[in-house]
């Protein structure tokens, strides 16, 4: 059971100050973050990836790469990379030479994210957004699979039998698919054989139970071991000493970063009343004390049976030693916790084998 963080670099107004802090100096921010990631014994941190003011994340492989040189453990990925809009060998290039920094700790998350920005920035058709993300993860998985490769397609140049360097120090760089509950994309996931991730921000985490099955069936279909496959969950949160304290702290910039952004996209107002169901046991926020968070976890894993769980913080602009102390109770705290009960699981299920 792997345990982590992610962010998206989020630079809006503080509501507290009406001050927005600079994105150099957000940037500095995340990369002390994921130095207490892995200090404190977490798996994985990401970077997700946007092209606009509100966020610091165009250029990912670049702020993973600058936590690379002082940190030990911690795996470095993108969260996600947006495939349809980026020239697939230049990111191979990218997290190539990440791994090769952080010495084989480097993955990427590829997926057509939740925005469009990137679109317009890099020339490309939004009719195309489905056929562009598909010939692209065929050759980004052709890149990951061979040192010298052919490639033909509608969207790119074509070129033969050229090397693509560097190359990763892992024998096959890990490469995820991201997925916002869309079935077809668990299904191409699955029949890709290539590891999964969920992204859970609103209703119920059980609404997404189906489509493990679906991706674990579609993954047996095509010829592979569905039981090696890996399932991850990414979900809102925050972490504080006591649970009033964590929603007295991250509420108001929650509410205040989803109606900004649900302006352009027709939401309604979110209120109070959707931040405490969300927060609830079956709710798809994860905020309170250590306790609560690492049970939350514990009982979405029995669910769900992801193997690899991110806690996406902060959502808006929190100060940076709210978050610093977040992920310091989530790696010391939370974690623990919910490695030691998947253990027993284990365990137990082992047993009941034998």
């Amino acid at each position: 059971m792997e345990i982590g963080v992610d962010t998206f670099v989020e630079t809006t107004p503080d509501v507290q100050t009406g001050k927005t802090i600079s994105q150099a100096e957000r940037l500095r921010e995340v990369v002390e973050e994921i130095v207490l990631a892995d200090q404190v014994g977490l798996d994985v941190f990401g970077v997700g990836e946007h092209h606009r003011k509100e966020f610091a994340d165009s250029a990912t492989a670049v702020v993973l790469a600058a936590a690379a040189s002082v940190t030990k453990r911690i795996r470095l990925t993108s969260s996600v990379s947006v495939l349809s809009a980026v020239d697939p060998v230049r990111l191979f290039q990218q997290f190539a030479t990440l791994d090769g920094l952080s010495n084989g700790r480097a993955e990427i998350i590829a997926g057509r994210g939740s925005m469009v920005d990137a679109f317009p920035l890099f020339g490309y058709d939004l009719h195309d957004y489905d056929e562009l993300f598909e010939e692209k993860l065929e050759l980004l998985l052709k890149l990951r699979d061979s040192e010298i490769v052919s490639w033909k397609g509608g969207h790119r140049p074509a070129f033969t039998n050229l090397g693509v360097y560097p190359r990763p120090v892992q024998n096959q760089l890990p490469v995820w698919l991201g997925s916002g509950g869309n079935a077809d994309s668990v299904i191409r996931a699955g029949v890709l054989g290539l590891p999964l991730v969920l992204a859970i921000i609103g209703g119920s985490p059980l609404q997404f139970a189906p489509l493990i099955p679906l991706y674990k069936n579609a993954a047996a279909r095509a010829g592979h071991d569905a039981s090696k496959l890996k399932v991850a969950v990414h979900s809102l949160g925050f972490i504080a000493e006591s649970t009033s304290l964590a929603v007295d702290k991250y509420f108001p910039p929650t509410q205040a970063s989803f109606n900004y952004f649900g302006k352009e996209r027709g939401w309604a107002p979110y209120t109070r009343s959707n931040f405490d169901a969300s927060r609830s046991l079956e709710g798809a926020l994860y905020v309170g004390d250590p306790e609560t968070v690492a049970n939350k976890i514990i009982e979405m894993r029995k669910h769900l049976g992801f193997t690899r769980f991110f806690l996406h913080l902060p959502v808006g602009t929190m100060p940076h030693e709210d978050v610093m102390k977040a992920i310091e109770l989530l790696g010391k705290e939370v974690a623990p916790r919910v490695r030691e009960e998947v253990a027993k699981w284990e365990a137990e299920e082992g047993k009941s084998k034998s």
